[in-house]
């Protein structure tokens, strides 16, 4: 099926993940569920076919390649049958060595990052407790300086590859006065004397190991910390994004992957005299579970387009966790019952793949939590700000707006009046992405949005390199023709159509103001041919370069 998303060169790149699953991961699922452990040569393997580290910079040994590479790796991920395995991967690429990328310093990257991309390090992240889930902020887990060290003591629990792996991110209280601003990250070597971890049995995930790590007195070198100290709590509630699109993309996927194997056994299997895929309330079942899997599907899609512009989109991840994990429980479960008794049997994958899903409401942050964010946004006007870019863009955390009382707000309503929460899981203030200028005469015309590009531009994100021109053609009696330019991190509006564009949008004036002004979906404006373009690809960059009105 044709994608806006998807060219050709990233259809050969998910032939080459398949046929490795296919035919190096899958027909090993019943072994290494059984040894609750994944071979470190199958890591290495990843590494060596450049897998792990497919967003990350090429002078560590990534691709550093656009974001659907990853979707399309996680996508395929899937295919193994194997929660664990996924959860694995994942947990390694797009949450421990997250850390690193983004804060890390280039000791530690050349330390850690390489080799984690090449598959010879496999990484955690420790974050819970015991006593903490998804209460980050009331960790623990303490990491007192002590000279040029720092000495760790506590537990956490509930760790993806804390067992297995070579080296932890751990969250650590290094200012226990601090409240969230007392929380760092510090990595710690397995063979770190003081560190010790248990494995969990677990209800599902069995190919992976998830552990209990324990630490007393563990002596780490200072330099182990990640970014600034006090700031770890900032980095991760925003990494939360990356994790949560991440676990939705492999959710969609192991439904999909769990209505195949179920499609295909249904067409095999009969029962009173016909074909199992002949009964209504079977085929209704399927069907429905096809629809919604195939609508959560593009929505991922859209949320990870969402994610490659720089978008901070806490709403559209949060919705899609809570969407796309309730979907991958419920998926299975009609599934399973389409396979009868056979279903309840372990010889059969779908009967893994139900335990496995069931975690997905849980891990990475429940559906409660998630409809709590998601209520926050809708009703109370939260607007959430990353940690990891300042309004410059640097790395570090974004310094907080200052409103009228000279107090640093957590949350922001769309009015300013700030509401105290303490537990606040994210730093929030005015969207950095929104446009901030003088609300009583924010651009409403399709005439005034466009000539109101050229301050709406985003320099810092902006490559000094970067060169184009987009030609409008704005229909209505608000509309008109118009060039728009972006050339040494300046953009010009000019009225008529100026030199060759790299690519052409159309539409009636009411339908590009909708979408500018935040009353209908772009996506969606596009698919139904409301928005015309010559060049998706070069949209898709642009637009990503000037803050929203809304």
């Amino acid at each position: 099926m044709k994608s806006p998303y998807f060219k050709e060169e990233h259809h050969l790149f998910r032939q080459t993940v398949r046929q490795f699953i296919e035919t190096e991961v899958a027909p090993h699922a019943v072994e290494w569920e059984e040894q609750q452990e994944i071979p470190r040569s199958i890591w290495q393997r990843m590494g060596e076919l450049g897998f792990l580290g497919l967003h990350y910079p090429e002078k560590y040994g990534g691709s550093a390649a656009d974001f659907f590479y990853s979707v399309i790796f996680t996508e395929e991920l899937s295919r193994s049958m194997m929660g664990g395995f996924c959860a694995a991967v994942g947990v390694h690429q797009y949450m421990a060595t997250a850390h690193l990328a983004q804060a890390g310093s280039e000791e530690l990257k050349q330390k850690y990052l390489v080799p984690a991309i090449s598959g010879h390090k496999i990484g955690a992240l420790a974050i819970s407790e015991p006593g903490a889930g998804s209460d980050v902020a009331n960790i623990r887990t303490t990491a007192v300086r002590n000279g040029n060290d720092y000495l760790i003591n506590g537990s956490k629990i509930f760790i993806t590859n804390g067992v297995y792996s070579d080296f932890v991110v751990v969250a650590c209280k290094t200012n226990a006065a601090a409240g969230i601003s007392g929380i760092s990250l510090i990595i710690v070597d397995r063979n770190t004397p003081g560190f010790t971890a248990s494995k969990l049995k677990k209800m599902g995930w069995h190919s992976s190991d998830t552990g209990e790590l324990f630490f007393d007195n563990v002596r780490v070198p200072a330099s182990n910390l990640i970014g600034q100290e006090g700031n770890g709590f900032y980095y991760i509630m925003d990494s939360f994004q990356l994790e949560r699109l991440i676990a939705s993309i492999g959710s969609v996927a192991a439904a999909e992957v769990g209505l195949e194997i179920t499609l295909k056994y249904i067409n095999e299997r009969s029962a009173f005299g016909k074909k199992v895929n002949k009964f209504q309330a079977i085929r209704h079942s399927l069907a429905d579970i096809a629809t919604e899997v195939e609508a959560a599907k593009q929505f991922t899609y859209y949320t990870s387009w969402l994610y490659e512009q720089g978008e901070f989109a806490v709403k559209e991840c949060s919705m899609l966790k809570l969407l796309t994990s309730e979907l991958a429980k419920k998926a299975a479960d009609v599934c399973l019952q389409c396979f009868g008794g056979y279903g309840y049997m372990e010889e059969y994958p779908i009967a893994r793949m139900y335990r496995d899903a069931r975690v997905g409401t849980i891990a990475g942050g429940t559906s409660q939590i998630m409809r709590e964010i998601i209520s926050k946004i809708i009703i109370d006007d939260v607007s959430y700000q990353p940690a990891y870019t300042d309004a410059q863009g640097k790395p570090g955390k974004a310094t907080p707006e200052i409103n009228a009382n000279n107090t640093h707000p957590r949350e922001v309503k769309e009015n300013k009046d700030e509401i105290t929460d303490k537990n606040n899981s994210l730093t929030t203030t005015t969207n950095q992405n929104q446009f901030t200028g003088n609300m009583n005469s924010t651009p409403q015309t399709a005439r005034e949005i466009v000539m109101s590009l050229s301050d709406r531009l985003k320099t810092y994100k902006v490559d000094p390199n970067y060169q184009t021109t987009v030609h409008f053609d704005l229909l209505g009696a608000n509309g008109g023709k118009f060039t728009v330019s972006i050339a040494n991190g300046v953009c010009t509006v000019q009225e008529g159509h100026i030199g060759e564009p790299q690519c052409l949008l159309t539409a009636k004036d009411k339908d590009y103001e909708d979408v500018e002004l935040g009353r209908s979906n772009p996506q969606m404006a596009v698919l139904m041919g409301k928005i015309r373009l010559s060049n998706m690809g070069e949209m898709m960059t642009f637009s990503g370069l000037f803050k929203r009105l809304y």
